[in-house]
């Protein structure tokens, strides 16, 4: 039987060291994509294959996480796919804010990764 291909999850964090430490902890378990900017994620999601996972960071160069998720929602075939908000904005308008532009979580920096890892897991169901 196949395997299954591997789950793609496409990350928009402008932080490089963040983004790498990202990249390499869940690269063990999907294919991953990564970028720095909110322009250069929306160009990546709509290129395919379409990712399985946004995890977007809010305050990016461009465009920001909730302007991406956005205009993620606008498009056919892109709207279902979950998100992921990692950010330093913590306060209570701003979580709200963050599952208002329809994320699936909401994550504030600093973060615990195997708290991510988790929640990548569950989201993705693996």
């Amino acid at each position: 039987m196949p395997e299954a291909p591997q789950k793609r999850i496409l990350i928009a964090e402008d932080d490089p060291a963040i983004g790498t430490m990202l990249s390499k902890v869940l690269s063990q378990f999907y294919d991953v994509v990564l970028t720095t900017s909110g322009p250069a994620a929306l160009a990546l999601a709509r290129k395919p294959p379409a990712p399985d996972l946004l995890l977007l960071d809010v305050m990016m160069p461009g465009l920001d996480g909730h302007a991406v998720a956005a205009a993620v929602r606008q498009l056919p075939g892109l709207k279902a796919i979950p998100i992921i908000f990692l950010t330093a904005k913590a306060g209570p308008s701003e979580i709200i804010k963050g599952i208002q532009s329809g994320a699936r979580h909401y994550i504030t920096k600093p973060f615990k990764i195997d708290d991510l890892v988790m929640r990548v897991k569950r989201t993705l169901g693996g």
